[in-house]
């Protein structure tokens, strides 16, 4: 007679092992990050062991904030006038009867005329009688002060020039986003090394906390941004003002997720301008006892070509300037804890904490169980309708109404 039962078990045990990489998970194994071809699928990625040489390169290497975009650390130069501001000419002889001071002593105040204000036109260029058109766009004070003497120096007597900035309508710097007054001032004149925070100052400071606030500053065409706290704590990033700079302050909590074996899934906040990967373990409610593998927790983030040449990944595997960066730690060794809490976190870092490998048997073996205990139902029920069609049978042949 065929075993219906041992028949049964072997069926759900050939299903269940041929099935073990389907096993319920919350990302992938270990052995499958630390798998050389696993890369290879769909989005390459490069595994790095987390230890202290790989800090120290992070740490040299990390993003070097508006010094590192913006090189020129010099106060901005002379005001140079553009289109459409506003200027003042004073013109002065050294003795009356000249070209603009009369000979009754008595008609002006002084050896000197001063014009009406006016503003450089679209070519560029203000008026000045007897000296005609003066180019004045892109110049300074000092440059069109010569032009206009060299123009009358042989009708005036012994002149000298003053042109100064009435009305700045360009060469502006203008703040605004998170801060409390947007505002648009004139860029300070050379030597007084108005910095970013000054002009953040200017404009009432920023609305909310400091680890949450971002500053964009766009000069020529070109972007860069950092934490507000970076201009405080890195004063080489605090650099100075610039004619047309545009200060954008905007408001992004920094955030990471977490995966896994951790206390805790989902997304945090730094609630701080820097945290360590020790930190946002324990934000994230640390290692599960009961199910984390503690020597296979990992940091996905993205790297430039150059850190991650540094690190000593072949990035000729790779293209485009970020490569995908799988960093393993190990909190089993007491000094990995240590490492942990140099390394500094990134704004959208991800923490995956693998499961530990007897998590996988056991969830195997709930499995078998629970399909052991259904195929144990199944052949009983089997088993009784066999006894029942047995039944049925026996008691029509002896019926004498033909059951």
């Amino acid at each position: 007679m065929i075993d219906l039962k041992s028949l049964a078990v072997a069926a759900v045990l050939a299903s269940l092992l041929g099935a073990c990489s389907t096993l319920p998970s919350s990302g992938p194994t270990a052995a499958s990050l630390r798998d050389d071809d696993a890369s290879t699928d769909a989005v390459p990625f490069a595994l790095v062991n987390l230890n202290q040489t790989t800090v120290d390169v992070l740490g040299r290497y990390e993003p070097k904030g508006l010094a590192g975009a913006f090189t020129d650390r010099r106060p901005s130069a002379n005001i140079k006038f553009g289109i459409g501001d506003v200027v003042t000419v004073t013109i002065f002889e050294a003795a009356a009867g000249g070209l603009f001071i009369p000979n009754e002593a008595g008609v002006r105040p002084g050896n000197f005329v001063t014009l009406p204000e006016q503003a450089i036109d679209s070519d560029g260029n203000i008026s000045v009688p007897f000296a005609g058109s003066i180019p004045a766009a892109g110049k300074t004070n000092v440059e069109v002060q010569r032009t206009i003497v060299d123009r009358i120096k042989n009708r005036a007597i012994e002149p000298q020039v003053i042109v100064a900035l009435g009305q700045q309508r360009t060469g502006l710097v203008t703040v605004l986003g998170e801060v409390n007054n947007p505002v648009r001032f004139p860029a300070p004149a050379s030597g007084a090394g108005d910095k970013i925070t000054d002009a953040i100052t200017r404009a009432g400071g920023i609305k909310a906390q400091g680890y949450e606030s971002w500053v964009v500053l766009e000069r020529g065409g070109k972007r860069a941004t950092v934490p507000f706290e970076n201009l405080i704590a890195q004063p080489v990033n605090n650099i100075y003002l610039q004619p047309n700079d545009r200060i954008y302050v905007y408001r992004e909590a920094q955030k990471f997720l977490a995966f896994g074996a951790a206390g805790q899934q989902g997304e945090f906040n730094f609630d701080a301008w820097r945290i360590t990967l020790a930190n946002a373990v324990a934000k994230a409610g640390g290692l599960l006892d009961s199910q984390a593998d503690p020597g296979s927790v990992f940091l996905y983030r993205r790297e430039s070509r150059d850190v991650a040449r540094r690190l000593g990944i072949d990035v000729t595997k790779f293209t485009g300037d970020q490569i995908p960066v799988i960093y393993s730690t190990d909190l089993r060794d007491p000094s990995g804890f240590f490492v942990a809490s140099k390394m500094q976190m990134r704004n959208g870092d991800v923490i995956f904490v693998a499961n530990a490998q007897s998590v996988q048997v056991t969830k195997f073996l709930q499995i078998l169980n629970l399909a052991l205990s259904t195929t144990n139902g199944a052949v009983s029920t089997g088993n009784n309708a066999l006894i029942l069609r047995y039944n049925i049978r026996n008691l029509s042949s002896a019926s004498p109404i033909g059951l």
